[in-house]
């Protein structure tokens, strides 16, 4: 049995923390929501985000940054992209573990950086990722998923391939392109937003499979430019993670695009979300990223005009749709 801390205790961290336990680990799980601890501890259950999930008696919650990164073997991230940095200041330095992985998809809008690269600020440990068509949900339920855990030292991505080796139902896959299967875990987001729009709209099948291609291609195009491997962009991390996430209602990302084409106010949608859509901050950081390394990204560009420009949803159609015609890339 290994002891796993688990830093955030959303749907998503959640979910990990039943697989895990499933394997025989004893897993703590830590949230700054004094409601969310005390549900835990007398009922058993998220009941405020993962409602309905009973959990196994090896899963304890613990208020206490600190005390939660303590003793513990592995630690898990699984916060929002935007709040990461607070939390791994406050906790790496009480982890006494050698093992240390992000299941985080997004990228931090003030310094650019991938949640990898925000806990390699504060430690020298190798530091993995989890990523992949993972609807938190469907995964507790126990339908089949599969994952891909990257990390640059191959040792830590088996070592933590190793603690899944006992669920059925989540298989997992490891890779050594650390940063590739952090772009595609965090630029799907933003297409998915146009995907939830599309849907809303009615635009139908033909207009979403152009989005998931063109959609993969604009990620893969930033990918490479950054020093990640085209093939990756392919797999789980990549396509397989956009094709879920642009086809389901479970998708926070999706639900936004879906409410912003029914008209309603960014600030209404995400005052409303229980959790965060990272889709929103990711599209400024892609953004400034295209700029940077000159990547013509242009559903992303449209979807920042939407957000953050009150650009019509019609006019960024059309804007798409009138494009100069090209080769296919």
């Amino acid at each position: 049995m290994s002891k796993i801390t688990i830093i955030g205790a959303g749907a998503w961290g959640t979910t990990l923390a039943i697989l895990l336990a499933q394997n025989d680990h004893e897993i703590t799980l830590w949230s700054y929501e004094t409601e969310v601890i005390e549900n835990i501890k007398k009922f058993k259950e998220n009941k405020k985000y993962l409602p309905g999930f009973m959990l196994h008696q090896n899963i304890s919650a613990e208020e206490d940054l600190k005390m939660a990164a303590k003793s513990s073997q592995t630690i898990i991230y699984s916060t929002p992209t935007q709040f990461m940095r607070k939390t791994v200041k406050e906790s790496i330095g009480s982890f006494d573990g050698e093992i240390i992985m992000s299941a985080v998809k997004g990228i931090e809008v003030s310094t650019l950086k991938f949640p990898s690269e925000i806990i390699s600020e504060f430690t020298k440990k190798p530091v993995a990722a989890l990523s992949g068509p993972n609807l938190a949900k469907e995964i507790a339920k126990g339908l089949p998923a599969t994952s891909v855990i990257a990390s640059k030292d191959e040792k830590t991505s088996k070592e933590l391939q190793t603690l899944f080796k006992k669920c059925q139902t989540f298989r997992i896959y490891t890779s050594d392109d650390l940063l590739g299967v952090q772009i595609g875990g965090a630029l799907k987001n933003i297409i998915a937003i146009a995907a939830g729009a599309s849907e809303e709209k009615q635009l139908g099948d033909n207009a979403k499979a152009a989005l998931i291609i063109r959609g993969i291609s604009e990620i893969t195009k930033l990918g490479i430019a950054l020093g990640a491997k085209r093939e990756t962009f392919s797999g789980l991390s990549g396509l397989g993670d956009l094709i879920a996430t642009c086809q389901s209602g479970l998708s926070r990302n999706h639900s936004v695009g879906v409410k912003l084409a029914k008209g309603e106010k960014l600030s209404s949608i995400l005052s409303s979300l229980k959790q965060v859509a990272e889709g929103v901050e990711t599209t400024k950081a892609a953004i400034k990223l295209a700029q940077k390394y000159k990547v013509e990204m242009p559903i992303t560009y449209e979807i920042n005009e939407i957000l953050f420009n009150n650009k019509r949803i019609d006019e960024a159609l059309l804007s798409l749709m009138t494009r100069p015609h090209k080769n296919e890339d």
